[in-house]
C-alpha cells in the first residue's frame, strides 16, 4: 500500500505562481510511476504531468508544457509540482497518483494509489 498526501494549493492571481508537493509513505518503490492529474468543477480528470520514481523521463500535458514543472526527491520520497504563469483555465482540485509500474500513463484508471487532492484557485 503507497499513501500519498498532497499540500500547497491555495488562491493565487493569474500570472502566479504555486508548489504542489505530493509526500509518499508506506510501500514506495523506485518502480513506481508518480503524476499529478487535476480535476474541474463538471469536468473529466485530466493528467497534468507524470515523472518515473527514479527520476527519468518527465512527462507533461500540452496545456501546462512550459509553465509547469515536476521534480522528485528520492531521499525525501516527494513530488513537487511548480506551477508558473498560472491561467484561471488551471483552476481545478490536483491529485497526486501512483502506479505499480516504472513507466508513467497518462490515464487516471491505470493508477493504483491517489492523494485526497488539493484545490488551486487561479483567480483575480
Amino acid at each position: 500500500q503507497v499513501h500519498l498526501v498532497e499540500s500547497g494549493g491555495g488562491l493565487v492571481q493569474p500570472g502566479g505562481s504555486l508548489r504542489l508537493s505530493c509526500a509518499a509513505s508506506g510501500r514506495t518503490s523506485s518502480r513506481n510511476a508518480m503524476a499529478w492529474f487535476r480535476q474541474a468543477p463538471r469536468k473529466d480528470r485530466e493528467f497534468v504531468g507524470g515523472i518515473n520514481w527514479n527520476g527519468g523521463t518527465v512527462y507533461y500535458a500540452d496545456s501546462v508544457k512550459g509553465r509547469f514543472t515536476i521534480s522528485s526527491d528520492n531521499a525525501k520520497n516527494t513530488v513537487d509540482l511548480q506551477m508558473n504563469s498560472l491561467k484561471p483555465e488551471d483552476t481545478a482540485v490536483y491529485y497526486c497518483a501512483a502506479r505499480s509500474s516504472i513507466w508513467v500513463s497518462t490515464t487516471s484508471r491505470e493508477y493504483n494509489y491517489w492523494g485526497q487532492g488539493t484545490q488551486v484557485t487561479v483567480s483575480s
